[in-house]
């Protein structure tokens, strides 16, 4: 991906062009694979990713049980990178890329800058932090007050979301981590959603029907 002031303004509409400049002086850009760490459980942040293309996964980690957070889409960031940033402690998540996907890397120090600096860096952080949660009072009660084969479907329609397609190309044991059960408790949900048509399975596939 050509990165250029012009593309930068549209994916970052509000951002002073002083800051813009900045971002293409500092930033680091990176093309990174599908299913490629980006951010390691424990690691110190010395740079903090902002996503131009494609779609990150973030997953808490306790133990040897992993446990999806959020996605970070175009235009986005991880609020729990930036707090390990400014605050100089290890990240407390781990984050793996969805899709191929293209990220700028910016050094902690020029982002430490940009938050005194810049109003709209740090609204952008702010807008991400109310989002994030949200998505945590919305999982909270998912796992509390829902029915587990409601909360898998529900997971399903927003994988379709982020995905942008119906079919999604995932396995029982890739549901089961994302979502913290065993596998073969999804087995047993994705049969039943299969038996009702709301979704087609094969191997390493799940289609979404309604």
């Amino acid at each position: 991906m050509e990165i250029d002031l012009r593309l930068l303004k549209q994916k970052f509409p509000n951002f002073e062009k002083r800051m813009l400049k900045d971002m293409l002086s500092y930033g680091m850009i990176k093309e990174i694979p599908g299913g490629t760490e980006v951010i390691r459980f424990g690691q110190y942040m010395k740079m903090l990713p902002i996503v131009l293309d494609g779609v990150v996964k973030v997953y808490s980690q306790y133990e040897d049980k992993e446990f999806l957070l959020y996605y970070i889409q175009s235009s986005e960031s991880c609020i729990m990178s930036l707090s390990a940033v400014l605050n100089d402690t290890p990240s407390r998540v781990f984050a793996v890329t969805g899709t191929d996907s293209t990220i700028m890397m910016f050094p902690s120090k020029m982002v430490k800058k940009w938050i005194k600096d810049f109003g709209a860096f740090n609204n952008l952080f702010y807008h991400l932090y109310d989002k994030r949660y949200n998505d945590l009072i919305e999982t909270l009660n998912q796992v509390l007050f829902e029915k587990l084969d409601k909360r898998l479907y529900d997971y399903l329609i927003e994988k379709s979301k982020v995905s942008g397609l119906n079919e999604i190309k995932i396995t029982h044991k890739q549901i089961a981590e994302e979502v913290g059960t065993a596998r073969e408790v999804v087995s047993r949900i994705l049969k039943k959603l299969e038996t009702n048509n709301q979704i087609e399975q094969g191997k390493g596939y799940v289609k979404l029907l309604n």
